[in-house]
């Protein structure tokens, strides 16, 4: 004679076994497409034709700098007898169309200003690889520029994504200043924060700030709004605990995206560059 309770057990039973051999695989699975797709959730490019215009402005100037496949789409704003120049290294979205739209500020602020698409944003040909071709990238881009600026205040600005990737540059180069706005300590603390159940060996961006930050020399500044959700303000805090030279503004009120239209924003940056 069966035990009433015996069919039902070996039902759950049966479901355990089924979730204990799915939901490694369903989880494996995922991994497997993090890692193998990690530049589309990293990378939002905003593709554009080659013949669209980016600008109209007598001031500003187009070029292209050939680095191993791919050719790089680069504006530069070039005033008469400037201070220096900002290398800008802009964040994981968009194009120049979208970044490139701030020179009045730099044209009062008498400071040229030069920045670049990534591979396949905007104009730029070819692909993202891997985080040493972005880091050489940026490398070719700043060589191409840099002999215009010799005896000139010059200074890297990263925003965002271009955070970590301006800190690796001014640690080989140090410019008179760097400044960082919205940065990272690394894109694994950063991951980890957003999404705990990723292992950190997974990522292949690793993007460690916190480890070159401390190798600049000169100036480093540090602008975060302390409403920003996806980078947060601790980030730059303890940027700055581990790099002496480096300080922290905090912008009341200011998230990730709109950080650049608070006026306390614009004041310290252009307070910084009168300075130098």
């Amino acid at each position: 004679m069966r035990a009433s309770g015996e069919q039902p057990v070996r039902g759950f039973a049966y479901v355990l076994t089924v979730l204990a051999v799915a939901l490694p695989v369903a989880y494996g699975a995922v991994l497997a497409m993090l890692w193998f797709r990690q530049e589309r959730l990293l990378f939002q490019p905003e593709v554009l034709a080659p013949d669209t215009v980016l600008s109209r402005a007598p001031d500003v100037h187009e070029a292209f700098v050939e680095v191993p496949g791919a050719r790089l789409s680069v504006l530069e704003l070039r005033v008469p007898e400037p201070k220096g120049v900002v290398f800008y290294l802009h964040g994981n979205a968009g194009s120049l169309r979208s970044w490139f739209v701030t020179t009045d500020f730099y044209r009062q602020a008498n400071f040229d200003l030069v920045m670049m698409d990534y591979r396949g944003y905007g104009k730029s040909t070819g692909r993202i690889e891997s985080e040493a071709q972005l880091n050489a990238d940026a490398r070719a881009v700043w060589a191409r520029y840099a002999p215009r600026y010799r005896g000139r205040k010059v200074v890297f600005f990263g925003r965002s994504l271009g955070s970590g990737l301006a800190a690796s540059l001014a640690a080989k180069e140090q410019p008179d200043l760097t400044l960082l706005v919205s940065p990272y300590r690394s894109m694994a603390a950063l991951a980890a924060y957003h999404y705990p159940w990723v292992p950190s060996a997974l990522l292949r961006y690793k993007l460690r700030t916190d480890q070159v930050l401390a190798r600049i020399e000169r100036p480093v500044l540090l602008l975060h709004g302390d409403k920003d959700q996806l980078i947060p303000v601790s980030h730059s805090h303890e940027l700055a605990a581990g790099a002496p030279g480096a300080r922290v503004v905090t912008i009341a009120g200011a998230g990730h995206v709109d950080l650049h239209e608070f006026e306390d924003y614009l004041r310290e940056v252009r307070r910084v560059l009168d300075t130098l």
